[in-house]
């Protein structure tokens, strides 16, 4: 071995429970592979979070559906079954034999849905907005291809109390498939986000109106998974500023400000922002600045740690400077299953293929080479 070309990336850190050797952390990366039509994770996925796990790394899963009315994507994993949990088991044995870490992500889609997705239940949302459907760009993934979104309706409150206890019987599915937390997904236009941007909700009930009530859904929501396994095991994921799938607020710096100062009464794990110069997979600000991280970094006293087509050198930088705890690699963790070695030895990095990111089978997938088998191939 060569010496740590960056040593503040190969630096231990606490992350609530977590005691990790290095902060290189995969990102949660939805890839299409799952077993269908039951979403369940079978060899394929484990083959490639097994290749990508790292002695004292934590790897965060793809976005997984807490029911088959959260669903969205063609491919995505969920958490609502015995057989789900069966499957994920088996992923999270293989990545903790190698001495990793692994949290479940917690996800619903709301309104960028299509009922061939929900069982032929209609979409979700905070409220209802038919630009929202009428818009081409709004594709989804369903059987035969990519689609619009179909029209959606907003939740009652009842019916939000019982999305709130499907995320607790997921968390606590997590559990039993022996993840070591949960991350719940509240950024990048999905139902939790569509509550907190005035953009999408409309509502004039306790979950619409102000910044108070529009946090609410996520807080409760929140207060559920801490009640499975403890504040110290549970992490959220926020998008401040981020406009994809047509997201948008009048005033995104005193939403997300106050969440993050909110954030601070729970001792959490982890806070993991996406940076604004990522629109879903695509770098659309690149050369920016961690803009969104070093706001609330002066807000959120817990460990921060962000994605967003950051490069091993910029990503050292970024912790050396104390603006982020760790960062979080996306499309690099695709096409380098041992990325951890790579940055830490200063190896060069595969190119991925954005053409195979939301296929369904190996290809682009678990048939990336670890640098060792790159030299010898």
């Amino acid at each position: 071995m060569t010496s740590i070309q960056r040593p503040h990336l190969f630096s231990p850190i606490q992350l609530g429970a977590l005691s990790l050797k290095h902060r290189v952390i995969m990102a949660p990366l939805t890839r299409s592979r799952s077993i269908q039509p039951d979403s369940v994770p079978g060899g394929l996925m484990k083959a490639y979070y097994e290749q990508r796990a790292s002695d004292g790394g934590l790897i965060i899963s793809e976005a997984t559906n807490i029911s088959l009315t959260s669903r969205g994507w063609l491919g995505a994993p969920g958490l609502y079954t015995a057989e789900q949990v069966k499957g994920w088991s088996k992923i999270v044995a293989d990545v903790r034999a190698k001495g990793g870490h692994m949290f479940a992500q917690l996800w619903h889609t709301g309104r960028s849905s299509h009922t061939a997705m929900t069982g032929g239940a209609m979409p979700v949302s905070a409220s209802v907005d038919p630009s929202y459907w009428e818009h081409p760009n709004h594709l989804v993934s369903i059987p035969g291809g990519w689609a619009q979104s179909t029209p959606h309706r907003a939740l009652t409150v009842t019916e939000i109390d019982c999305v709130v206890q499907d995320y607790r019987n997921a968390a606590q599915r997590a559990m039993d498939a022996d993840f070591e937390g949960v991350e719940l997904h509240a950024a990048n236009g999905y139902l939790v986000d569509q509550f907190l941007q005035n953009g999408s909700n409309k509502r004039t009930d306790d979950y619409g109106g102000s910044i108070v009530n529009r946090s609410r859904f996520l807080f409760e929501i929140l207060a559920a998974l801490i009640s499975v396994w403890g504040p110290d095991r549970v992490a959220v994921r926020l998008g401040p500023n981020g406009t994809w799938n047509g997201m948008s607020d009048s005033d995104p710096d005193a939403l997300f400000s106050y969440i993050a100062e909110k954030l601070n009464d729970y001792n959490l794990a982890y806070l993991h922002i996406i940076e604004p110069r990522i629109g879903g997979s695509d770098l659309i600000h690149a050369g920016q600045g961690a803009v969104a991280s070093e706001k609330l970094r002066r807000i959120f006293r817990g460990k921060l740690i962000a994605a967003g087509g950051f490069e091993p050198d910029t990503a050292e930088q970024i912790v050396a400077s104390g603006t982020l705890d760790a960062v979080a690699f996306g499309r690099y963790f695709v096409s380098n299953p041992d990325l951890p070695l790579r940055i830490r030895e200063g190896l060069p990095l595969s190119e991925y293929d954005r053409g195979t990111f939301y296929t369904f089978d190996e290809h682009g997938y678990s048939d990336y080479l670890a640098y060792s088998a790159v030299l010898s191939a």
